[in-house]
């Protein structure tokens, strides 16, 4: 691996920010020098910030890029090369992949299984180095369907398996405890009558009822197997944050409520939210806004979710509310790093790995201008 320094920089470190160099040899950080100079072969940042290289963990992007139009399945090499492209240049060097397992194979509104098929397609991509970023698995457990064990079964620990979520998407709880919420999505996404959309209702609960409480034991097992974390999904009340306390969860993906976040935080788990959340100013199920939960201190992480672009937009967004660019940033690089056990990145320190981003700020607006993972430039 060759050497690169990237000076004249606003380096974004953990605490702070200073104006300096960043120089990494053999993938790593190597040096941290202070001052405005530009050694010969420098990279010249003219004062732009470098910061670590995003970490995302719960984005649905590759699914969008698979089908990219209701019934559309595009090439799925080409969908998960477009997909890492597209991270790559929005500053994002290491994702988390979400893939549902756990399916309703039946019905107006079934859906499939397709994570082990899409995960092996990944993964041999990877094998090939034909990835720019760093690429993990989190596998989305929905505990409300009919074949998740089936499913989480085919994984293994070689698998890359980092995070698994419960999501239990139960109608008339959690993200969809307004069911006029659930209503006008559902309706919408599946074009239903009013009496399907109740039989829909009716499956669910069934379907929950009948194997919600050995799909998530299931769903426990497989992540212990896997060595992943796992994370809640949704939480809503402080009974929801008592149940994943004592699961060991320390990490709550989009609590819905306030009541739910400071549970997390009594608890010791970390929250999650959404960016398009926050950019938007709320979310578009009607639960708690994002801003909300940073301005009363209980907001800890943030995941781009479906816009990839709004990852770093939401750390820059956050260092101008709390009036501290270094902790605005940490949302989207040390935090997660942390939440997913992986010391290695998400800080410019030395010894960590060489995934920085260089970032402009054109009328308020992020520009990433150049992207590296382990010292080699890949957008």
């Amino acid at each position: 691996m060759s050497e690169i320094v990237l000076a004249n920089a606003t380096l974004v470190l953990p605490g702070e920010t200073v104006r300096g160099a960043v120089r990494v040899s053999e993938g790593r950080i190597a040096a941290i020098d202070p001052g405005t100079g530009v050694p010969a072969g420098a990279v010249d940042c003219a004062g732009d910030m470098v910061m670590p290289g995003l970490i995302e963990l719960h984005t649905d992007n590759l699914e969008r890029h698979i089908q990219p139009r209701p019934a559309v399945d595009w090439p799925h090499a080409a969908a998960i090369v477009g997909h890492d492209a597209e991270l790559a240049g929005v500053g994002i060097t290491t994702v988390f992949d979400a893939m549902r397992v756990g399916s309703i194979p039946s019905g107006k509104a079934r859906y499939r299984a397709y994570a082990r098929r899409l995960a092996s397609e990944l993964l041999e991509l990877r094998a090939h180095g034909a990835l720019r970023i760093s690429h993990f698995l989190h596998l989305r457990a929905e505990v409300c369907s009919e074949t998740l064990a089936e499913e989480m079964a085919e994984f293994g620990p070689e698998d890359r398996v980092g995070i698994v979520s419960l999501m239990d998407h139960t109608p008339g709880q959690r993200q969809f405890r307004d069911i006029s919420k659930l209503k006008a999505y559902v309706m919408g996404k599946n074009n239903f009558s009013e009496a399907e959309f109740i039989e829909h209702v009716a499956n669910l609960r069934e379907l929950r009822e009948r194997n919600g409480a050995a799909h998530e034991r299931a769903a426990v097992d497989e992540a212990r197997r896997y060595g992943a974390i796992l994370a809640s999904h949704d939480d809503t009340t402080a009974g929801h944050v008592e149940v994943s306390a004592g699961l060991g969860i320390k990490l709550a993906e989009f609590p819905t409520t306030v009541e739910a976040a400071l549970a997390c935080r009594g608890h010791g788990i970390a929250v999650m939210m959404g960016a398009p959340n926050l950019i938007r100013g709320g979310s578009h199920s009607g639960n708690v806004s994002a801003r909300e939960l940073a301005e009363l201190d209980l907001l800890d992480i943030v995941s781009s979710d479906y816009v990839p672009g709004a990852l770093l937009m939401a750390g820059l967004m956050l260092g101008d509310l709390w009036g501290d660019m270094a902790r605005g940033i940490a949302t989207v690089t040390r935090a997660p790093a942390d939440a997913a056990h992986l010391p290695d990145r998400g800080r410019i320190e030395p010894g960590a790995r060489g995934d920085l981003i260089r970032v402009a700020r054109i009328d308020g607006a992020p520009v990433v201008r150049g992207s590296w993972v382990q010292g080699v430039r890949v957008a």
